[in-house]
């Protein structure tokens, strides 16, 4: 594959594969699939790197409870605004 724009930011959940509504238990399950998946020594495909620290940062967030309201808030906010970052006057 080559360059082209980057992706849409995924939500940490989209990234994960799981329903905003997934327990820690679920969290932690698709995590695992997905470490195995795009771990670099398993996977030599370009961005599978990049796909690993997102698994990882997206099973950070959500395997905390206090990190993963400050999140679910933020969606929220987001979406409230029409999914743009800040406000339109």
């Amino acid at each position: 594959g080559g360059g082209g724009a980057a992706p849409k930011e995924q939500t940490h959940y989209a990234v994960l594969g799981i329903q905003p509504t997934a327990t820690a238990g679920e969290v932690k399950k698709a995590y695992l699939k997905l470490a195995l998946k795009t771990h670099p020594d398993k996977n030599k495909a370009p961005g599978a790197e990049e796909a690993f620290k997102l698994v990882n940062k997206a099973k950070e967030i959500l395997t905390d409870a206090a990190a993963r309201r400050k999140y679910d808030e933020e969606l929220r906010m987001q979406s409230m605004a029409g999914g743009r970052w800040g406000r339109s006057w």
